[in-house]
């Protein structure tokens, strides 16, 4: 790092921004966001043992940075993205490969457009806003805008009664007519595209016309929608995560560490077993990897056993390993990234492991009755609602959805 640079780098703010890493000859190579500047960009010039070979690449080529503060982590997240469209920075295309990105996909010249995402636009007519490089922040921020512009997330049936978005102000209310909610979302859109201070301003301005007309009601709804406009700018949307996030290969690092292995990891494996007594048993299977794509990555085809629950056979083990507040060790990213894995193979196991549980429990006496089937069973479930239900059934109910024959089959057992 040259002297200009790093006395430049002291100069960092603490707020949200943008920043533009830049090569020798003024060549944007890197857009970035940030929700803390001075934290974020500090942290391409700490140790490169942490880094992978292709950040590294990256720092090396750096030799100036500017940036752009935002007021808020969601104006720097939608500014990342006109950005980097506008400069097509090399490191942006090289370090994110196409599953990152994702876009917003609005058609509007239906009648009533909806609001999607995507990661492969389709030339089908419609607009799509993008790419971002963050699909959780951005669904995250779309879900805090939905309250200020209202939209549909699926087509409206017509005639079809208000559902419970429609209730609380996330769908357009009833009234509302085509024509007013293509205006909502070509707001919505003016805010992807930066106009978000002058939107505040149509709304304080629509706001004071109403309350001089004595609209009251209008003008308490603009208000509300201003509140949640300032409101959204104190919102975490990221944090101090992007899809470049080098402590990410901390992990992989330390553990390559401390198993002695070659290379860094490409593929961790987390499985679990979920049973309650050795009944309704299944087993879970998540994977984690790096892209083997990558030209730096070369997988030697080697693999190790970790047991997170030795000698343990019961579901407290998840409780007496890697416990979530004892990570402040000299592994403690490893740690993590052993949880990570661990909650999300549990996670798989546990959430089959109760739908089972809950059809046994639904279906178990109707399946040790001989002479009755899937089909028959479906019937009496879907008619009667539950087990519960066929047993309170009169015999006459009985009859007439199952047939005599089988109905007098069922009764000794309920």
């Amino acid at each position: 790092m040259n002297k200009a640079l790093e006395a430049k780098l002291k100069t960092l703010p603490r707020s949200p921004g943008v920043y533009f890493h830049k090569s020798e000859s003024g060549e944007i190579i890197y857009v970035g966001k940030a929700a803390v500047l001075k934290n974020r960009v500090r942290q391409y010039f700490q140790s490169s043992k942490d880094m992978d070979v292709k950040t590294r690449a990256l720092v090396a080529e750096i030799y100036d940075t500017d940036w752009t503060e935002t007021e808020s982590e969601i104006d720097a997240l939608f500014l990342e993205s006109e950005m980097v469209k506008r400069y097509m920075p090399r490191f942006n295309i090289l370090l994110r490969d196409d599953k990152s990105q994702i876009f917003v996909r609005i058609d509007m010249k239906n009648e009533w457009p909806y609001l999607c995402f995507t990661r492969n636009p389709a030339d089908d007519g419609a607009d799509y806003y993008g790419p971002y490089y963050n699909g959780f922040a951005v669904k995250k921020a779309l879900r805090y805008l939905r309250k200020i512009f209202p939209y549909y997330t699926k087509p409206p049936k017509p005639g079809a009664r208000p559902d419970l978005d429609t209730h609380i102000g996330l769908s357009p209310r009833q009234g509302t007519t085509s024509e007013e909610y293509h205006a909502t979302l070509r707001k919505l859109v003016r805010y992807f595209e930066g106009g978000r201070k002058t939107l505040a301003k149509e709304i304080e301005r629509d706001m004071k016309t109403a309350a001089g007309l004595h609209d009251f009601e209008r003008a308490a709804q603009l208000r509300n929608k201003l509140r949640d406009l300032t409101e959204l700018q104190r919102r975490i949307m990221f944090g101090d995560r992007e899809f470049l996030d080098i402590s990410k290969d901390k992990a992989l690092s330390d553990l390559a560490e401390l198993l002695g292995l070659p290379k860094l990891p490409v593929r961790i494996e987390g499985y679990d077993i979920s049973h309650m007594g050795g009944t309704n048993v299944v087993a879970s299977m998540v994977v984690f990897t790096k892209p083997v794509s990558d030209v730096f990555i070369e997988s030697t085809g080697d693999f190790y056993v970790i047991n997170l629950h030795p000698g343990q056979r019961n579901a407290s083990s998840h409780s007496k390993n890697l416990r979530g507040g004892s990570t402040t060790n000299a592994h403690s990213d490893v740690v993590r990234l052993f949880q990570r894995v661990r909650d999300e193979s549990h996670r798989f196991a546990v959430s089959y492991h109760t739908v089972l549980k809950r059809q046994k429990q639904t279906e178990s006496v109707l399946e040790e009755i001989p002479g009755i089937g899937p089909a028959t069973r479906k019937k009496l479930i879907k008619t009667f609602g539950s087990l519960r239900g066929v047993k309170s059934a009169s015999r006459e109910e009985l009859n007439r959805v199952i047939g005599e024959t089988k109905a007098t089959l069922i009764q000794p057992y309920l």
